[in-house]
């Protein structure tokens, strides 16, 4: 699957409609975000069940922000809805595959296990202490 390009509007639904969602935060005037782009665009190739997505944050200025992004390129995973891997930098071809091999093998159970344990605790006024298991 070739990269999607994604609009503020697109986003949302995007993550919700899919399984596993990576987004390239990236801008026509980064270096590293143009190094990175061929890279991300060949291992997309190889993994027709993931969306490979790109988000121009000069064009979509209120996304980046929203997403919190501070540096580029940026690198999301998002598996089942829920964001499991952030990570500013341009990562080569054999990184890339790490990245997308390990969210593959996440285990969903425990994950949204944890999520929901945090989600109490952010209710109750408490922190749990523990981290999302990470990709």
């Amino acid at each position: 699957m070739a990269t999607v390009d994604l609009t503020g509007e697109q986003f949302a639904s995007t993550v919700e409609d899919n399984d596993i969602v990576l987004v390239d935060f990236w801008a026509e005037w980064c270096g590293p975000c143009k190094q990175f782009g061929p890279t991300y665009a060949a291992v997309s190739e190889k993994h027709k069940d993931v969306v490979f997505s790109k988000v121009d944050t000069e064009a979509e200025q209120q996304l980046a922000a929203e997403a919190g992004i501070t540096s580029i390129p940026t690198l999301m995973a998002f598996r089942e809805k829920v964001l499991v891997f952030s990570q500013p930098g341009a990562l080569n071809a054999q990184q890339l595959e790490q990245v997308v091999d390990a969210v593959k093998a996440l285990d969903m159970e425990e994950v949204h296990a944890h999520v929901a344990r945090s989600q109490a605790a952010a209710a109750s006024g408490q922190q749990d202490g523990s981290q999302i298991p990470e990709a």
